[in-house]
């Protein structure tokens, strides 16, 4: 919502927003922008007489200032809606979509097109670090969107992407997530049907040829090319791709052969998100070959293993990572480029994770990790400790200050503390910083 209001702003409207707790990098972009954010929701902030109302997904009836809007009939629509009407009307729209790297893949897919100097409009749900912001409008055709699964609005259950209209679409990985939206498997397949459904004959699908639910998704019909990718050696596809020496890697289809230098990011899935970027680009135009080079100067994702800095010798890294297969590979790859030991630090925050959709998976996925600490927070209605219980290297805390005494504590120079969550995680990430340097 946050890209979406700047991208309005950029269009020439007046733009307000509201919002419970917002949180930098987004709040000090729309700070920087000049919008205006009304903390809380409240009605009274109608009285602004707005000429539409964008709702996000985290309205539902109920809410005093959603009972407020639909009583005084005021012209109302959802995000995705707006974008399509306003926006991404006659563009080329490139979809990253998938359970994990959809950020990081479209971030990748937007640095090219702009390398290539086709200044390319995108929404993102991170702030790249080649842009510094999370959304623009651009000047020419493309434009990059980051395609959600999560339904739409209190008054739209369809998929966000639904709207969107992609010509080229990533599909990464396909699992169960969003579990207070999806009862499982069978219901996410079927909205991203639904996606292929519309996707034009000329258009281009850019798929993970080793991931089982997505074979299964096309199992059910696709109608518009398909290019499949694969980082086995075991599994059939378009395009393989291997690890090189110096940490970046090679393509090829048989036919063409292509390698690209050392990549900023670490893991296999990284590997695989900028493979899919480079077969993106390729179908709006752009030579395979010189986005491998472009791919060389892409400097990452904020909150995407990002380095806040070394304190004391211990480096921290931020990491959105909240789903059990983006926790392990966070791990495994930051254990690829350590010196030391990798200390995992997590709060379950994503509303699967409070319903405990996941916690079967979690001991599995904090493996790779030397040292776990885990925050178990009022609003989680299971037991972390229980779940966790065969861990011998973890602790749970409920209390912030006690968490990071613990982790402060332990750590030792070369160590690697991750930090990750969806969330602001309680400004845990400065609170660890400080206690270090004392």
């Amino acid at each position: 919502m946050g890209g979406i209001a700047a991208i309005a702003r950029a269009a020439g409207y007046e733009v307000t927003g509201s919002d419970a707790e917002v949180y930098p990098p987004m709040s000090d972009q729309l700070r920087d922008l000049g919008i205006e954010l009304i903390d809380g929701f409240e009605p009274d902030q109608l009285d602004l007489k707005p000429d539409l109302v964008v709702v996000g997904n985290v309205m539902s009836r109920g809410m005093p200032i959603v009972e407020e809007l639909l009583n005084r009939g005021m012209p109302y629509t959802s995000g995705p809606a707006w974008l399509a009407e306003y926006v991404l009307q006659d563009r080329w729209v490139i979809a990253a979509a998938g359970t994990h790297g959809k950020t990081t893949t479209a971030s990748m897919t937007a640095w090219l097109l702009e390398a290539a100097g086709l200044e390319p409009g995108f929404l993102i749900g991170g702030v790249p670090a080649n842009f510094e912001t999370t959304a623009r409008l651009g000047l020419g055709e493309f434009f990059v969107i980051e395609a959600d699964e999560y339904d739409t609005a209190f008054f739209d259950k369809r998929a966000k992407f639904m709207h969107y209209g992609p010509r080229t679409l990533i599909i990464n990985n396909l699992e169960f997530d969003h579990a207070d939206i999806y009862k499982d498997m069978d219901a996410i397949l079927w909205q991203f049907h639904q996606l292929l459904r519309i996707l034009p004959g000329s258009g281009q699908v850019i798929a993970n040829a080793a991931e089982p639910e997505i074979r299964r998704l096309f199992e059910m019909g696709c109608w518009t090319p398909l290019e499949r990718y694969s980082s086995s050696p075991d599994v059939a596809a378009d395009w393989q791709l291997q690890r090189t020496d110096s940490g970046g890697f090679s393509l090829s289809d048989g036919k063409i052969d292509l390698s690209t230098g050392q990549l900023s990011l670490p893991g296999t899935h990284n590997l695989e998100n900028a493979v899919a970027a480079v077969l993106a680009a390729r179908h709006a135009g752009i030579d395979p070959q010189e986005s491998l080079q472009a791919l060389t100067e892409f400097r990452g994702v904020k909150r995407r293993l990002e380095h806040l800095g070394t304190y004391k010798g211990v480096r921290i890294y931020d990491d959105f990572a909240h789903h059990p297969t983006a926790i392990r590979r966070t791990l495994e790859a930051l254990q690829e480029m350590s010196k030391g030991r990798v200390l995992a630090v997590l709060e379950p925050r994503s509303n699967s994770m409070k319903l405990g959709a996941h916690k079967e998976g979690l001991q599995d996925s904090l493996a790779p990790a030397d040292r776990v600490w885990v925050y178990q927070p009022p609003e989680l209605k299971w037991s972390v400790a229980d779940a966790l219980g065969g861990m011998q290297n973890l602790s749970v805390d409920s209390d912030l200050d006690a968490l990071v005494d613990g982790i402060a504590g332990e750590a030792q120079p070369d160590d690697d503390v991750v930090i990750m969550s969806n969330g602001g995680f309680g400004g845990i990430h400065g609170r660890l910083c400080r206690r270090l340097e004392e």
